[in-house]
């Protein structure tokens, strides 16, 4: 009877989306889930980023029931926004090295000039960054102590590679300060924040062309932080070979989808992608399974440590869960850097092979962080058995490490 009772229940259960996506919907209803409206009683909200934030806020007050789930958490801007992510992760490194804990051990240098650097040496993993405007000023010191680098400047609000540009030349950047401030003065807007990053100039390429990861990190719990990594990520491949001398070539320099596909180059049948195993083998068949080993765990310690950075200022609602987009870029050292976080990372699918990627992802994430019996609830301990993780493959769950285990795992992440 119980038995009964609970097939009943898994056919009663709904959903509600934003986003007008076949695959997201598809996956739901495949499951036999029912579609509902956001103002009727639903059992998952797959929202945009800003339905969640208000469904959170003080002035709508909506109180969720146990047996609601939605996908983001309140203030995952922590994370996802481009100035918050580097504050936050210098502000995590600061704290450990005032705590004196060895993974924010630095070394010191004295270059040829006589310039004395420092750095991280396991928590190197996200590039020089400064915020503008508020960082102008330090910004012009580090470009006037290092004028052979480039840089890349990124609207913190903008995504898809929207006003994205490249300099190697500080009279482009203050070309660029008058121009915006003549702009937002002219039409009365309060100026963007960008952020403006030391450009990587050395990536790996795949034949000849630069390229990034697409790695996606479903987080259940922040406070213990539970997250898992899905294991059929893939790269974006640019549509022209790599000549970092043309910095105003976007089909050289962003490996974006959105921008990409407006190339004459484009292959629309590979969607200029490629997948996460692929480049294991590539990488075993060129440099080795040891250094290829190496690479894949420097990049599982960054996510696990960007994670950390922020699990003591985001909201930990238990209701919430969130599937990150990460972009990696690796350089020629096989170094990973995290480039950024992407809190709605796409699900259009712009191949078969993309479609089939997706859907299964998304099937996947509802087993992680559906209970055993398949209905929502936020009361549930969230631990999933290995049946359950199908792709996804755990990066850390604190809730099932003591104290001194919490301690010691940050030798390994």
């Amino acid at each position: 009877m119980n038995d009964k009772g609970t097939k009943r229940n898994k056919k009663t259960l709904t959903f509600c989306t934003d986003f007008e996506k076949s695959i997201v919907i598809n996956t739901f209803l495949r499951r036999r889930w029912r579609q509902v409206s956001s103002d009727e009683d639903w059992n998952i909200y797959w929202s945009n980023t800003l339905n969640c934030r208000n469904i959170f806020s003080h002035e709508i007050g909506y109180r969720l029931r146990d047996n609601q789930l939605i996908n983001h958490f309140p203030n995952h801007y922590e994370l996802v926004r481009k100035d918050l992510l580097a504050r936050n992760i210098n502000r995590y490194r600061k704290e450990l090295e005032r705590a004196g804990n060895p993974i924010a051990k630095k070394i010191h240098k004295t270059l040829n000039n006589g310039q004395k650097i420092s750095r991280y040496v396991h928590l190197d993993f996200i590039p020089t960054t400064y915020i503008l405007p508020s960082d102008y000023k330090l910004f012009i010191e580090e470009y006037r102590r290092n004028p052979q680098y480039t840089w890349i400047l990124k609207p913190c609000g903008k995504s898809q590679g929207a006003g994205i540009f490249i300099i190697n030349n500080l009279s482009k950047l203050k070309k660029w300060a008058r121009e915006s401030k003549k702009y937002f003065q002219h039409h009365l807007l309060r100026k963007d924040t960008y952020v403006i990053s030391r450009y990587i100039h050395n990536p790996l390429l795949i034949g000849g062309k630069k390229f990034d990861l697409r790695i996606y990190v479903l987080v259940t719990s922040f406070r213990p932080l539970k997250a898992y990594m899905y294991k059929h990520g893939f790269c974006r491949v640019c549509s022209l070979k790599y000549r970092d001398a043309e910095l105003e070539n976007m089909f050289i320099h962003l490996t974006n989808v959105s921008v990409q596909k407006h190339g004459e180059e484009y292959n629309c049948y590979t969607g200029g992608k490629l997948s996460l195993n692929n480049l294991k083998l590539y990488l075993e068949g060129t440099r080795g399974q040891a250094v290829t080993k190496r690479l894949f765990e420097d990049i599982q310690w960054l996510i696990v440590h960007s994670l950390k950075s922020v699990a003591s200022i985001m909201s930990n609602d238990r209701h919430c869960f969130e599937c990150y987009g990460y972009d990696i870029i690796i350089d020629n050292n096989l170094k990973p850097w995290l480039i950024e976080v992407n809190a709605s990372p796409s699900m259009t699918a712009t191949t078969i092979n993309d479609r089939i990627l997706k859907s299964n992802l998304i099937d996947n994430i509802l087993s992680v962080v559906l209970p055993p019996n398949g209905i929502p609830d936020a009361r549930w301990n969230k631990v999933p058995n290995e049946n359950a993780l199908g792709d996804f493959e755990r990066l850390i769950d604190e809730e099932c490490l003591g104290k001194d285990d919490i301690e010691d795992s940050l030798e390994v992440f």
